[in-house]
């Protein structure tokens, strides 16, 4: 799937992965689909997988407080009986030039159901082994296609969710359409409950096709059939819905293939930019669910 990083703060990086300036298409038509996953899975070509990933510091700014960022992801992906499941997993030591370091570790989790009315989201926080942030909510949308976010944790967080906010999943399964119509210009509301700040719109750019085997670094962990299929270079920026004047919070660029893997990413934020590079990638079975 596509991946959302976000710098939570100014010491958490999380990669919820999702994928992300034309008019969307249809969120009918999306749900009416999805709704017949995971038999839809196949057709669609998204294949479930579980990936591990290097994190590392590229580029710092001038006088950026931040050092030096390395660490790295788990991520699993798959279909259940009635819902997309993500699960994501950070282990990242932020290292500064005035003040110690610290180890961030994360767990974050998705339930988006096939027919993109229905998200479940729960994300925990440590620093240096200290839970310091736990968030917990359900986002739903109505057949008008607007919608509302509501956190258990925090209690009393609510974000309203205007016409045609998507889900992860869903935002992924519209780019795979928009690249089989060789379109190259995508942009979207998403909200993904990754962090507290509500939804953003997320502008894509998809590129040429790209040979990925010979740019990434293979390994024997790495499934080759996972990566040698079609894949695009896409460029993505993200921008904060509350703030609509704000420039962007930061870009990335990915290789995104048709199967739904990211065989690499490079995030650019204010400050700083990291690389997450594929170090182990392997497909998961289809959910064993009974026949209607």
């Amino acid at each position: 799937m596509l991946q959302r990083p976000i710098l939570l703060s100014a010491t958490i990086l999380i990669i919820a992965i999702s994928f992300m300036m034309l008019p969307l298409s249809s969120s009918t038509s999306i749900a009416a689909d999805v709704q017949t996953a995971p038999s839809l899975t196949p057709t669609l070509g998204l294949v479930p997988h579980k990936a591990l990933y290097e994190i590392k510091m590229t580029s710092r700014s001038s006088g950026a407080p931040i050092v030096n960022i390395s660490g790295e992801m788990f991520y699993e992906w798959k279909p259940s009986c009635d819902a997309w499941t993500t699960d994501h997993r950070f282990n990242l030591m932020y290292e500064y030039s005035d003040s110690a370091p610290l180890r961030i570790t994360s767990n974050f989790s998705t339930y988006e159901n096939y027919d993109g009315k229905s998200f479940d989201y729960t994300s925990r926080r440590m620093r240096n082994g200290d839970l310091y942030e736990e968030l917990r909510g359900q986002a739903l949308m109505n057949d008008n296609n607007t919608g509302e976010a509501v956190y258990s944790l925090p209690e009393g967080l609510v974000f309203n969710l205007q016409d045609n906010t998507m889900f992860p999943m869903a935002h992924t399964v519209e780019l795979l359409r928009l690249i089989g119509q060789d379109r190259r210009f995508f942009s979207a509301v998403v909200f993904d409950g990754s962090d507290d700040e509500g939804p953003v719109e997320i502008n894509t750019f998809i590129g040429a096709p790209v040979n990925v085997m010979g740019q990434i670094e293979m390994s024997p962990a790495i499934d080759p059939s996972l990566i040698n299929v079609p894949a695009h270079k896409v460029r993505m920026a993200f921008f904060p819905v509350l703030e609509p004047d704000a420039d962007a919070e930061y870009e990335m660029d990915m290789f995104f293939h048709e199967n739904g893997v990211i065989s690499d990413m490079h995030v650019e934020y204010r400050e700083f930019s990291v690389r997450q590079s594929l170090k182990a990638l392997e497909k998961l079975p289809l959910a064993d669910c009974p026949a209607e």
